[in-house]
């Protein structure tokens, strides 16, 4: 109920922007992925125990040309609302942006508040494999992330700025990853 409260109901569903946001914390406890190696060898992987990370906060938009991101030490309200002024000021006027977000304590429907155009819809509970960005995630670990050293904050967010920039230089892959067919609707 109060998912329909937010979202205005004088606009057509196709004057609507269905976004995904999520965010995932990246650093120097990284995880180790399978690499290439001559058989019988037995290669090394270095795995850090140091605790520097970044969190990256990002968002597809079903029309696939916006793929927004932005990287902070930290996630809370605050750090959520400029995320989501990123996402205002992409909406182009006249059109609403509707953010489908996950259960995290500072997704919250105050932090959508300022913006006359942008509501959030949550995901049901334990429910991950409805959000397209889990996959995004996962890509970036495994092509651009994993088995890496950092040496501390700055190159961790040079490397995930980096990767996140390599993921949305393909536009089909963002395709193939953020596609929900569930969505159809808001396309007509």
């Amino acid at each position: 109920m109060e998912t329909i409260l937010h979202t205005p109901g004088h606009l057509p569903l196709d004057r609507v922007d269905v976004w995904f946001q999520d965010e995932a914390r990246f650093g120097q406890q990284n995880q180790t992925s399978r690499i290439w190696a001559a058989k019988g060898s037995r290669p090394r992987v270095v795995k850090q125990q140091q605790f520097d990370y970044a969190i990256c906060l990002a968002q597809c938009v079903r029309a696939m040309a916006t793929r927004r991101a932005l990287i902070s030490p930290l996630v809370n309200k605050e750090v959520m609302k400029q995320h989501l002024k990123l996402i205002s000021e992409t909406t182009e006027p006249g059109r609403h942006a509707v953010v489908v977000v996950d259960g995290a304590g500072w997704h919250t429907f105050d932090t959508a508040s300022p913006f006359t155009n942008v509501s959030l819809v949550k995901l049901p509970a334990y429910s991950p494999e409805l959000n397209p960005m889990e996959q995004v995630w996962q890509w970036l670990r495994q092509r651009c992330l994993s088995n890496r050293v950092f040496r501390g904050y700055e190159e961790i967010v040079e490397q995930v700025s980096r990767a996140w920039n390599t993921f949305i230089a393909d536009v089909e892959r963002v395709k193939t990853l953020c596609w929900r067919e569930w969505i159809i609707w808001s396309i007509n």
